[in-house]
């Protein structure tokens, strides 16, 4: 948010009390209807979307996005407008809500069709079926045999890599328990079961599935990543996506750089 010029009076921060002369930022909007007016500090960590984690970071209200687990400050004026109360409970951030719509979408459009013919545009690279032993294919090529076979790569989730999803010595990926309840297999003890996964190039891997438990809820996890993270390169702010193999169902794992265009898993 580009900074604004204020009058010749004096006015102060509204977060560090700093005076402000001159100029400031425009922060988030009051419940008077105003907007709050930052020094350029304060501003400039309010535009990183790091407001709350630096500011609020020991206050009471915090809570997971259902969907890719960032945590978000319920309840704060700051970050009211940042997420979406569920109606079977929890909180969903506005850009996975905004992802998972464009993902249901699609989901209809490709039922809608019977799972072939002609897929809608928009599906691209993102939705497509790997040969067991022919990698490198078009998007094209890879149509054709969707129609061939019948199977295509259905989305099923997606989740942006945190500091400690994307730490290599860690090897592990955080599934939010939405996702994990609802698309991989019941385990019923936390030391897990094995889980063969296929990547987008059509590369079995066999990861461990498992959850963490506690007094009321459980932590779901997937260990072993450090083979799969390394050759994808993953980082924090990568995109994880989990697709299933229809008919049959079986687990496909990508990545997508956001930086990098329309991803080709």
């Amino acid at each position: 948010m580009a900074a604004s010029s204020s009058s010749s009076s004096k006015t102060s921060c509204l977060q560090c009390q700093d005076s402000i002369s001159d100029t400031f930022k425009h922060g988030w909007r009051l419940r008077s209807g105003d907007w709050a007016r930052l020094c350029n500090r304060c501003g400039s960590v309010y535009e990183d979307g790091r407001f709350c984690e630096t500011f609020h970071s020991n206050d009471d209200g915090w809570r997971d996005c259902e969907s890719c687990g960032k945590l978000v400050h319920c309840g704060c004026v700051v970050s009211y407008n940042a997420y979406l109360l569920l109606d079977f409970g929890g909180v969903i951030c506005m850009d996975c809500s905004k992802r998972n719509f464009i993902t249901a979408r699609n989901r209809c459009l490709l039922e809608s069709q019977g799972g072939t013919g002609n897929l809608p545009r928009d599906f691209g690279k993102r939705i497509h079926v790997e040969p067991s032993n022919g990698p490198g294919l078009n998007g094209t090529e890879l149509q054709q045999i969707s129609r061939k076979t019948r199977s295509v790569f259905v989305p099923l989730f997606e989740k942006i890599l945190t500091a400690s999803d994307a730490d290599h010595k860690l090897a592990r990926l955080v599934i939010p328990k939405r996702w994990a309840e609802a698309f991989f297999p019941v385990i019923n003890v936390p030391t897990g079961v094995p889980i063969q996964i296929q990547d987008t190039d059509g590369k079995e891997w066999v990861f461990k599935y498992r959850y963490w438990p506690s007094s009321t809820s459980r932590t779901y996890v997937l260990e072993g990543l450090r083979d799969y993270m390394s050759l994808v390169k993953g980082q924090v702010g990568d995109i994880v996506k989990f697709y299933s193999i229809e008919p049959g169902g079986k687990l496909v794992i990508g990545l997508e750089k956001p930086s990098a265009g329309p991803s080709s898993t």
